[in-house]
């Protein structure tokens, strides 16, 4: 069972680091992207579905970590959970920098070609303004998104922080049980071999004093019965 979570733990991780590289390889598209905004916003799409699946692969990390069975290594994983989210988080941010830049580059082509007396230039502003308003309006709801995950995802650190806290504490009464458990042992072994000391010498100092009777009531009977020895 333990190898199979090892694995599960291996493969979500590596899906992880596989989602963000094609994230930061589409936000690179998205600097280098020239237009038209159809372009843009294909891209922008391939980014929401990575994003989604690599918020839901973090989410399984996290249900992955509080499956451990060592203390230890929930830990470990918790933190590589929350580094990952950091790091989708800073990948948003790229993101709309990226949106932001890539916009606001096919606006001033687009005002060359008005300029130039291009007709189907202000139908395509329309359209810029638009795409802009609706990507900033998804990316802002992503941001959100993982604003709220955070935030659950500290409440989640602070009561495992209490539960270890509280199990400290019972860890260490345990072990003052224990020691004043074995000082107890320890003197009633103590007493049991003095008491066994003592009847051993009881039992010496009878057999001596029967001794000591047995020779008297021989000797006397001696002088008695045979007064002439």
């Amino acid at each position: 069972m333990a190898a199979s979570k090892d694995v599960h733990v291996q493969i979500c991780s590596q899906e992880i680091v596989k989602y963000d590289l094609e994230i930061k390889a589409l936000i690179q598209d998205i600097r280098e992207c020239q237009g038209p905004h159809s372009e843009l916003a294909d891209l922008n799409a391939k980014v929401k579905e990575k994003f989604h699946q690599l918020r839901g692969r973090i989410q399984d990390l996290e249900q992955l970590a509080k499956e451990q069975d060592k203390e230890s290594e929930k830990l470990a994983l918790l933190n590589e959970m929350e580094n990952h989210r950091k790091q989708m988080l800073s990948n948003q941010t790229a993101w709309r920098k990226a949106n932001l830049a890539c916009t606001l580059a096919i606006d001033n082509s687009e005002k060359d070609n008005l300029l130039r007396g291009g007709s189907s230039s202000v139908r395509q502003r329309k359209t810029t303004k638009e795409s802009l308003v609706q990507t900033s309006g998804e990316i802002t709801e992503s941001l959100l998104s993982i604003s709220r995950m955070m935030s659950q995802q500290v409440q989640q650190s602070e009561e495992t922080m209490h539960t270890l806290a509280t199990s400290s504490r019972t860890v260490l009464e345990t072990n003052e049980e224990f020691k004043a458990m074995t000082g107890t042992i320890q003197l009633g072994r103590k007493l049991i071999t003095k008491y066994n000391r003592r009847e051993f010498t009881d039992k010496l100092l009878i057999f001596l004093a029967l001794a000591l009777f047995l020779a008297t009531v021989v000797y006397i009977l001696k002088k008695r019965l045979f007064p002439f020895i």
